[in-house]
């Protein structure tokens, strides 16, 4: 795992460099059909005492996870706080999206796809 994409005091960094080492063992050819069925960058804004930290998952262009904004703009950005499980934070209300909300439905398969990547 990178350590370059960590951001200290923030839970969701161990997160975020897992699918970074995902996303580097995914092969050219599943990155491509990756991103041809995704076409999207997703920013996501975590949150934490006052201060937000920012991570992209660009499966539109490159087909990578980095720290810091979306260049270029991204098409859905969630934001949430770093203690939050996601999917109870979005049930309750405490988890907002902003952008193309139907395609903040397929980051489930391009996590899915890292996640599983990042385990061999």
């Amino acid at each position: 795992m990178s350590d370059d994409i960590k951001v200290p005091g923030f839970q969701s960094s161990d997160l975020i460099a897992s699918l970074q080492s995902g996303f580097a063992k995914i092969s050219d050819s599943e990155k491509q059909d990756l991103i041809k069925k995704t076409n999207g960058i997703f920013e996501l804004q975590v949150t934490k005492d006052g201060q937000t930290a920012t991570w992209t998952i660009d499966a539109k262009k490159t087909g990578s996870v980095y720290k810091g904004k979306a260049s270029p703009k991204a098409d859905v950005t969630i934001i949430l706080a770093d203690d939050l499980n996601g999917q109870k934070a979005f049930m309750t209300g405490k988890l907002k999206t902003r952008g193309n909300i139907m395609l903040a439905t397929k980051l489930d398969n391009v996590l899915k796809t890292a996640k599983a990547k990042a385990k061999l």
